[in-house]
């Protein structure tokens, strides 16, 4: 029988064999369930220490599956779960005995170069949307791992390499198509649904099954300047200060991460270096000049010195695969996040006191500069918020084996007690098991009231709820 077991409202007794048959007769793709041939390959998530068995999973192949979907969905009393891309580290794209509705096989995408716009259906991954925009020199900001989806991205905000020169992701998305929990097929954009419009930008999945997307795209490329300087992590203090400033009076053109790692054992890391506990900044410069870019850069080959230098000119989709390691499936992740409102020495010295624990050669503190285009939109513009935040943090502890887990959860969440105080919000898209608790922490007040109005009219009865989820109730 279908069961979910983080439900809140029951959920009637259907036969599932009986529901599986009828979704076969109405959609086009593909329906599985637990005794069938790619079911556990389909419900694998992101995440390794979740394992999660729904009752069935949907692969949609178009709009009209969707339609189909939601409406069996609302027959039997079942709440739905997204999944586009899979890569949430807090397990929202799986649940335990409840309807997986995936989208991830709803893969068209169409430029047009002429108005600079991109329409991407829900299943195409930043990649997918790069290689197709970069053919004509056009690319709009998207995820720093090529593998995740544009969907959930987008839903949430949307960092990237550009989003200090055209904004996040969300300032360039242009309309929506979205089936609302009452089955109703409509488009979202500043003239159209423009309430729903507004929640959409940052609001998550909160109120429907977005199919496609319309981005505005800029010229970039196709070479950037791009890649990351090594230090000795003995230089931290001193590279973080360096960072604060160079943020500070960077040009929009520049993005850069200040990272705590492990140096992986790739090919352009030296023996000598492999296994070694660095930091490491990264940069993608989207100006039009690769002269420009250098002179900009420079002070990076300078500072330190660097143990390795990689900073070059690179094809953008090349540098957009730089953290792709980190995307892998199947590992173990335990995730903090907050955002600095500042990086002060006081901030640093915390930083570089705990950081300096890092253990697993797949583990990274991430910290990245926002402002300059991000911080230009209005607060209450869109549903993201702590648009004038400088800076985000993030602490992502990934190992491989399961024994190992006790370990590094205690190291993230002993360093993330340690920030806590220092932290003021979080990005909604970085929230992991806390996203209960912290959703609010997300957005201000009065955004987060807009919210609860917007699920109200597109969600009352809480479909939807396999997200950051926004709760009519406190």
């Amino acid at each position: 029988m279908l069961r979910h077991t983080l439900s809140t409202v029951p959920i009637a007794e259907v036969n599932e064999a009986e529901w599986s048959s009828k979704l076969r007769g109405l959609v086009r793709g593909q329906v599985l369930c637990p005794c069938d041939d790619g079911y556990d390959s389909a419900r694998r998530g992101y995440n390794g220490r979740i394992d999660r068995r729904p009752a069935i999973i949907a692969r949609c192949a178009g709009v009209s599956d969707v339609l189909a979907c939601v409406g069996v969905a609302r027959e039997i009393e079942s709440p739905i779960c997204i999944r586009a891309g899979g890569h949430s580290a807090a397990g929202f794209s799986v649940c335990e005995g409840g309807f997986v509705l995936d989208v991830s096989q709803m893969k068209g995408i169409r430029v047009d170069p002429r108005r600079r716009v991109v329409r991407a259906e829900a299943g195409i991954t930043w990649g997918e949307l790069d290689r197709e925009t970069q053919a004509f020199g056009l690319a709009t900001t998207g995820a720093r791992i090529s593998t995740t989806g544009v969907a959930g991205v987008t839903l949430g905000g949307g960092y990237g390499w550009l989003m200090r020169k055209h904004g996040l992701a969300i300032d360039n998305l242009i309309s929506c198509d979205i089936v609302t929990a009452d089955k109703r097929f409509i488009s979202a954009s500043a003239t159209e649904n423009a309430d729903l419009f507004w929640g959409l930008r940052g609001g998550g999945g909160n109120f429907g099954v977005v199919t496609s997307f319309e981005f505005r795209l800029h010229a970039v490329g196709p070479l950037v300047t791009g890649g990351m300087c090594f230090y000795s992590a003995a230089q931290a203090r001193e590279l973080l200060r360096f960072y604060r400033e160079f943020m500070a009076s960077a040009p929009d053109e520049i993005t850069a991460l200040f990272n705590f790692l492990i140096a992986p054992s790739a090919p352009f890391i030296p023996p000598y270096l492999r296994g070694m506990p660095v930091v490491a900044i990264a940069v993608c410069h989207a100006g039009a000049s690769l002269e420009e870019a250098e002179r900009d850069l420079a002070c990076l080959i300078q500072v330190g010195p660097p143990l390795l230098a990689r900073i070059k000119p690179r094809p953008y989709t090349v540098v957009q695969k730089f953290f792709d390691a980190a995307g892998v499936f199947g590992n173990h992740v335990h995730a903090r996040s907050g955002h600095l409102p500042e990086l002060s020495d006081a901030v640093i010295e915390r930083l570089v006191a705990h950081a300096s624990g890092i253990t697993s050669p797949l583990s990274i503190v991430m910290i990245s500069s926002l402002g300059a285009a991000v911080a230009r939109v209005g607060e209450h513009d869109t549903a993201f918020s702590h648009r004038r935040t400088r800076f985000d943090l993030a602490i992502n502890s990934v190992w491989t084996e399961a024994e190992d887990s006790d370990r590094y959860i205690e190291w993230t969440d002993s360093f993330w007690t340690a920030m806590q105080p220092f932290c003021d919000g979080v990005y909604v898209n970085e929230l992991g098991e806390d996203a209960e608790e912290r959703v609010r922490e997300a957005y201000n007040p009065a955004t987060y009231t807009r919210l609860q109005r917007l699920k109200k009219n597109y969600d009352p009865d809480n479909v939807f709820r396999f997200n950051a989820n926004i709760k009519l109730t406190a």
